[in-house]
């Protein structure tokens, strides 16, 4: 059967109490003409509402469908109905969302994958291209985040209070600029639209089989989701309406994660270092013992030199073997806790036929801490005559077997991050006749996070002899004649810091205007209009430490002993079978000087002490207090920037017969335009002149200065959007748009420092000043792209669907060190002065791609869907450290500084491969379903640094969940989140390069919800 309606069907007029009303007509209406693609959710579920409707005033048997059956015919109507390429889930009652997080929900989209933190589905990656290239709406706005970059974290929303997901693929004009990859979209529940009275409660008990293993200072063995909502409507004589709907949840989880972890590439704590028997100097068969990247004879050299010799054009050790070695390898232990609470809230008023005003707020406090202990083995220094001799390595250079004399650290961290999420709009529609409509609507949206954090050391005064064995998944250890699980082994050099970081305030402003108006064509359905402005600031306060204050206390021993701390703060190991599920047996063996093994210190467990009761300790010793030290806005290591955006955008919509085949669409353009500016901070100087020589010097005078700078942009996105129906269940499928995607707000930093020459005795500034270091460009353009889709969709019934796509996206993407000249005002003189600083390329990348979704239900019940993605790219990231290096001089000269000896990795996030397959049964009141979702590794940037490689290696997910409807009010419900522990792993710079695993478990939910 046909879905599709000409142009010319008359309107349908109020069915129903608040089944349509004129706004239900208009939205009915918009949603076949397309006046725009975002109506569709809201038209499909009318539609359904009516067709029962009809069916009950004919005295026809009404089949209700629910469960996961109705979840997927949703998402074939979702996808069919549209003029853009889209794939969503909508819940017909609030809580009904068939996932746990939003992350979860959203991974079940053709073509959607999500990054693993703490166990969860945290970021999303669309067609094979990164979260920083996606951009996320909830309610038509913006969203904010707390992470310093663009992407969302969707553990922050409980999926069970929203009721539509979607990511849009292609887009239209009058969709919010921001989305090379797509644009997601979340919605809240409209009361009115909603159309009955509501009440459902809901709790689930999680258990976790690895927490079960812990014993959890900060979380008992359950934890528990707890759901209540409310919706209701109102109508009173005089014609007005008023809705109500309301959403509570409480989390208190855990969320057990034991890792294996090497030193990360962000900093200087990881280094090719030389593998060559020739050379005795440096690398690994040093003369004397040290640090295999330190020359014995010279200076430290950081490793395998990449810089090109100018005499050969070469790498100064092209050709020579080398070894990836990082400070430490170490086992890590997490006692965790996740705690929130949420809120959302909506109000929606029709005063009368011609006005619909909706209020909506969504808050959300989010605390997850964890009590960590380490075990941590260093690891650079040589043992001459050992460590090289006996090395083993891979063909990148991953090492598999080590041995040598170095220290062991019982090390620990107490984390804490608090974020806070408040979002507010106010949506107001007029109808001024049945063709003309005009919508106004004002948002806010804020994240606000802080982080805290205790790191405690103590470490051997001896270097005990031991060697380690890469195993299936993680290294194994053997320590000679030392007993990790004595604690008085650790005595050494204790110290703790107390760290506040990463302080952090998003905040977005943001107003629009739209006009809809239809039109009486026999080929244009409707036109739209509209402007939006939006202000976007985001701020991270600096102190004492870069990014945040720490406050550091080294033992005096003078006042307490190490012992006495230690064993006054020590605690039994909290975890049992620690790593048994990626372990190919003991993690640490302890064996004598003649080989034999010593059951003490032998297994997976070692000497750990309460975090707070030693720092506490550690810094009284000093006659310290313990705190948290303050962060402060005036300081250099803060970030205060505000970005404002106007756009405006006409669009076409069309909707015609043509050859005998219905055709809609869209076509339009909107217009962009950004300014920029960037506040940071800088230690105050003067300029003083010796009155004798002339010599000008600048002279640090205590204070803070201020500066500024910014950039703008104007850019224009024209789209285009075809749908053919080309039979009653056959459409085909075209778009066409320019996207872009904003730098993070943490790259448009500003930070600059002078850099002076006084060897000639400068006697002026300009003599002086002979460059700027600094991070951040606040005039970092967009990265822009033209994006091409083509789908061919098959609807055999309402159960069924195949769905082929094609899609094309060249665009220019990444950042390259560039020399320019930036100018600056010194002693009332302006002076232009160098800087090699990050820009935007202009080179372009092209990115192919192919998606399938299939779905099929037969009639026992059993149903399947199933959705793939392909993409391959031309994209290249190097590394900034060990990868192919360029600058860009002030002549514009491009001069390579560096020979990679890694290859480049591609888009941020980028996975070849992505999967999704699902199997249900669903029967009378049981509902069940078995989930597989499978990632191909990809490129995954750190947020402190995300110029280093680190790649994710590829994983399988299974998830599990069952129902059962036991009347019409009371259903039980049971779900697993990776059913059969899948590990996480992590390589650095190059594949084959084992950086870190770890290990989380599955997660068990069950629970009863109630519905009145």
């Amino acid at each position: 059967m046909s879905t599709k309606l000409s142009k010319k069907t008359k309107p349908i007029h109020k069915i129903g109490k608040f089944k349509l009303s004129p706004i239900a007509k208009w939205m009915k209406l918009a949603a076949f003409t397309s006046v725009t693609s975002s109506f569709a959710f809201s038209a499909i579920a009318q539609e359904a509402e009516t067709e029962n409707l009809d069916k009950v005033d004919n005295d026809i048997e009404v089949v209700v469908v629910t469960g996961t059956r109705k979840t997927i015919q949703d998402q074939i109507s979702i996808k069919r109905e549209s003029t853009t390429v889209v794939d969503g889930l909508s819940a017909s009652d609030i809580g009904d969302l068939p996932a746990l997080s939003i992350g979860e929900a959203l991974e079940t989209l053709t073509g959607a994958s999500s990054h693993r933190e703490n166990g969860g589905a945290t970021e999303i990656s669309i067609r094979g291209l990164g979260p920083f290239l996606s951009a996320t709406n909830i309610n038509g706005r913006e969203a904010t985040n707390g992470s310093g970059d663009r992407s969302v974290n969707f553990s922050q929303f409980p999926s069970e209070l929203m009721q539509k997901v979607a990511i849009y693929k292609t887009q239209d004009a009058s969709m919010i600029e921001g989305g090379v990859a797509g644009v997601i979209t979340l919605e809240t529940l409209k009361p009115l639209d909603f159309g009955k009275q509501r009440f459902q409660a809901e709790v689930k008990g999680n258990y976790n089989p690895d927490q079960a293993n812990v014993d959890n200072s900060l979380q008992g063995d359950l934890g528990y989701r707890g759901t209540l909502s409310y919706v209701d409507q109102f109508e009173f004589d005089n014609g007005q309406a008023f809705g109500l709907s309301v959403g509570l949840q409480r989390q208190d989880i855990s969320q057990p994660e034991a890792e294996y972890r090497s030193s990360s590439p962000t900093g200087s704590s990881l280094w090719a270092c030389l593998n060559d028997p020739t050379d005795t100097n440096t690398g690994f068969f040093r003369s004397s013992a040290g640090d295999c990247e330190d020359e014995i004879v010279g200076s430290n050299n950081q490793g395998y030199n990449n810089d090109i010799d100018p005499d050969t054009g070469l790498a100064v050790d092209d050709g020579r073997e080398y070894a990836w070695t990082g400070s430490s390898r170490s086992f890590r232990q997490n006692e965790t806790s996740d705690e929130r609470d949420a809120l959302f809230f909506a109000l929606q008023y029709q005063p009368s036929n011609k006005w619909d005003i909706n209020f909506d707020a969504q808050i959300s406090d989010r605390t997850q801490a964890e009590a960590r202990h380490d075990l941590i083995f260093l690891q650079k220094r040589v043992t001459p005559g050992v460590t090289g001799q006996n090395l083993i390595t891979n063909d990148v250079g991953g090492i598999l077997h080590w041995e040598g004399e170095e220290r062991i650290e019982s090390a620990g961290e107490q984390f804490s991050r608090e974020e806070k999420y408040r979002g507010y709009g106010l949506n107001v529609e007029h109808f001024f006749s049945d063709d003309l409509k005009i919508s106004l609507d004002l948002g806010y949206s804020k994240t606000s996070r802080e982080e805290l954090q205790i790191t405690n050391r103590g470490r051997t005064s001896s270097r005990p002899f031991l060697s380690w064995d890469l195993g299936e998944y993680i290294p194994h250890f053997t320590v000679t004649d030392f007993d990790v699980t004595d604690i008085s082994n650790f005595t050494d050099s204790l110290r703790t810091r107390i760290d506040r970081e990463n302080v952090r305030d998003n905040e977005i402003m943001g107003a629009r205007l739209d006009v809809d108006y239809i039109l009486d064509s026999d080929f244009f359905s409707s036109v739209q209009a509209g402007v939006r402005v939006s202000e976007l600031t985001f701020v991270q306060f600096g102190g004492t430490n870069g990014n945040g204050s720490r406050t550091t206390y080294n033992l005096d021993e003078s006042a307490t002993s190490a012992i006495d701390v230690l064993e006054g703060c020590q605690i039994a190991f909290p975890e049992t079978d620690f790593l048994s599920s990626v372990s190919d047996g003991d993690i640490i063996t302890h064996v004598d000087s003649s080989g034999n093994v010593v059951e003490s210190g032998t297994g997976a467990s070692w000497a750990t002490y309460n975090n707070e009761c030693f720092s506490q300790a550690v810094a009284a010793s000093q006659g310290g207090e313990f705190a948290y030290p303050e962060v402060t806005y005036e300081n250099a290591g803060t970030i205060d920037v505000t970005e404002q955006t106007t756009s405006a955008y006409a669009m076409l919509n069309y909707d015609t017969e043509m050859f005998g085949k219905y055709i809609r669409g869209n076509f339009g353009v909107r217009v962009v335009d950004t300014d920029v500016t960037s506040i940071g901070f800088r230690e105050g100087f003067d300029v003083v002149t010796d009155p004798a020589t002339g010599i000008v010097e600048l002279v640090p005078n205590g204070s803070i200065e201020k500066i500024e700078s910014g950039g703008d942009y104007t850019e224009v996105l024209p789209s285009f959007n075809l749908v053919v129906d080309y039979d009653d269940n056959i459409l085909l499928r075209a778009g066409i748009y320019r996207g872009m995607s904003r730098a993070d707000p943490s790259d448009l930093s500003y930070s600059r420092t002078f850099v002076t020459d006084d060897s000639d005795d400068p006697e002026s500034v300009e003599d002086l000043l002979v460059g700027v270091n600094g991070s951040g460009n606040p005039d970092l353009q967009p990265l822009m792209s033209w994006n091409y889709d083509a789908a061919f969709e098959w609807y055999p019934s309402d159960d069924s669907m195949v769905a082929l796509g094609v899609y094309y996206k060249q665009f220019n993407g990444g950042y390259q060190q560039q020399t320019q000249l930036e100018n600056f005002i010194v002693d009332g003189v302006e002076v232009s002065l160098p800087i090699t600083n990050s820009v935007t390329t202009d080179e372009n990348s092209d990115l192919y791609g192919f998606e399938a979704t299939f779905s099929y239900r037969w009639d026992l019940g059993v149903g399947v869907k199933l959705g793939y993605n392909y993409a391959d790219t031309t994209y290249e990231f190097e590394d900034s450290n060990y990868g192919n290096t360029f600058t860009t001089g002030l002549d514009g000269v491009v001069t390579q500084e560096t020979v990679g000896i890694v290859p480049p990795a591609s888009v941020p996030g980028f996975s070849e491969h992505v999967f999704n397959g699902q199997v249900y049964y669903q029967i009378g009141g049981f509902d069940t379903a078995l989930i597989y979702k499978y990632r191909s590794e990809y490129f995954q940037p750190y947020t402190s640094n995300g110029t280093r490689l680190r790649y994710v290696d590829e994983a399988g997910i299974w998830e599990a969940r069952a129902a059962y409807k036991i009347n019409q009010h009371l259903r039980i419900k049971v779900s697993a989140i990776n059913l059969f522990s899948e590990p996480r792993s992590d390589d650095f710079y190059t594949q084959g390069n084992l950086g870190q695993v770890s290990d989380y478990g599955p997660r068990l939910f069950a629970g009863v919800s109630f519905k009145y």
